[in-house]
């Protein structure tokens, strides 16, 4: 079984918390976590872009020439596409990005960040940050104290406030809940921060 350090909010160690090696030790799968990756971005897209039609123009009622006899081209309508004024030809419409993705591959590739993350040393426990009331200069001092100081995702107790209203507003740090860990915010940072009742919230989730 894999082990992680574990430290205080003095970056001193403290222990090793055991994890799953079907969590932490697998073979990164590039491809899950590129699909997962790839379907939360689609499903964050608006897809509110859109252009009128033929038949979403005014005007254009009556045909502009007879049919034959003119020596002109044969139109049926002046709000066709290659008229002034006419309606766009295959423009965009409003449309939904989104594409669903298994369950399994979902955690597949969470479990695949999560033990690349460990793999690079990039993975942090810490046992609490011990915030008895929101403080962003002393969540700040954790995250100096266990040497991270560049972009990191900190997973906290999914009821912990304190934590939550401490970190939301430091640079290059973002905050999630354990319940809302995904690929996404896994791997979009440099290092992974857990609170060790979060890491074991969702290792038995992904196990």
């Amino acid at each position: 079984m894999a082990t992680v350090e574990v430290k205080d909010s003095t970056g001193k160690k403290v222990g090793k918390a055991d994890v799953a090696d079907t969590v932490f030790a697998i073979e990164p799968n590039q491809f899950a976590v590129h699909q997962v990756v790839r379907s939360q971005m689609a499903a964050r897209r608006q897809g509110t872009q859109s252009t009128k039609g033929r038949s979403d123009v005014s005007g254009g009622g009556a045909k502009p020439w007879r049919q034959k006899g003119t020596g002109r081209a044969r139109q049926g309508s002046t709000r066709a596409g290659q008229w002034k004024g006419g309606g766009v030809i295959f423009g965009p419409t409003p449309r939904s990005y989104a594409f669903k993705v298994p369950n399994k591959v979902v955690k597949l590739a969470m479990r695949s960040v999560l033990s690349a993350k460990r793999a690079d040393d990039q993975l942090f426990v810490i046992d609490s940050f011990g915030l008895d009331e929101p403080n962003t200069k002393q969540a700040a001092a954790v995250l100096k104290a266990l040497g991270i100081d560049r972009r990191v995702t900190v997973v906290i107790d999914n009821d912990d406030v304190n934590a939550y209203l401490s970190l939301r507003n430091i640079d290059k740090v973002r905050v999630i809940s354990a319940s809302e860990a995904n690929t996404y915010d896994l791997v979009d940072n440099v290092s992974v921060l857990f609170t060790k009742s979060a890491l074991e919230w969702l290792e038995g989730v992904l196990s």
